[in-house]
């Protein structure tokens, strides 16, 4: 079970951008891609077989996962996360929960357009 998966809110622990908070856009193995952070200039080269136009492309980058920690809403604080074993109704579930207090963290899942 992954700690820190799409959609949570996330604050930087480490790193140039050290304090920001940003959602997780992706997970791509041991780093994520938050928006807002890393942010970086690319120079694109036009390419008229995909359609796409040259010039400055502003992009986030991906950040290690191990500089990046979930925001706990109760505390507007950086926490750890923990994982803990639930029975409901009869089925066994893992599910994530903040280190400090052990609440769990709520699953947002997010609707596509």
């Amino acid at each position: 079970m992954n700690k820190i998966i799409k959609n949570d809110q996330v604050v930087i622990i480490a790193g140039k951008d050290n304090g920001k908070q940003g959602r997780v856009i992706r997970v791509l193995g041991n780093k994520v891609v938050v928006e807002g952070v890393n942010v970086v200039k690319r120079h694109q080269k036009p390419n008229l077989m995909r359609n796409i136009e040259g010039g400055v492309v502003v992009k986030e980058m991906p950040i290690s996962i191990s500089n990046v920690a979930i925001l706990n809403p109760d505390t507007k604080k950086a926490d750890r996360v923990g994982v803990k074993v639930v029975v409901v109704n009869n089925q066994v579930r893992r599910v994530r929960v903040f280190k400090s207090s052990g609440v769990e963290i709520p699953a947002i899942i997010m609707e596509r357009n």
